[in-house]
């Protein structure tokens, strides 16, 4: 049974810093692109970072260029979103998924979800 657990939401002030965390089980990570969505209330659930099954490509929709940073612990099962620089646009729901695929262009559909962490921006 795939499993993917989301940790590391929670308030930050704007200009602050948070890492998320996605730990994985019952498939092999390692074979996987994975990526991290966001939904911010009100709007349409958006791609922000993905990273393929080796690491080598990744991916970052334009408003996070330069502020996020995704990387992978295959060894460890997890994934890891490092968000510097928020600002209150960034308040969503941020949820892990193991994508279809991820490439320097874009990344695919999410073919399974975790439940979500809440992330909030706000002085």
């Amino acid at each position: 049974q795939v499993q993917l657990v989301e940790s590391g939401g929670g308030l930050v002030q704007p200009g602050g810093s948070q890492r998320l965390s996605c730990t994985a089980s019952g498939f092999t990570l390692e074979s996987y692109s994975m990526g991290w969505f966001r939904q911010a209330p009100g709007k349409e659930r958006e791609g922000v970072s993905c990273i393929s099954s080796s690491g080598i490509s990744t991916y970052y929709t334009d408003s996070v260029k330069g502020r996020f940073t995704i990387s992978r612990d295959n060894a460890k099962k997890t994934m890891y979103l490092q968000m510097n620089s928020l600002k209150p646009e960034d308040t969503a729901v941020y949820y892990c998924a193991r994508n279809r695929w991820c490439a320097k262009h874009g990344m695919g559909a999410a073919v399974n979800w975790g439940q979500g962490t809440q992330v909030t921006v706000s002085s």
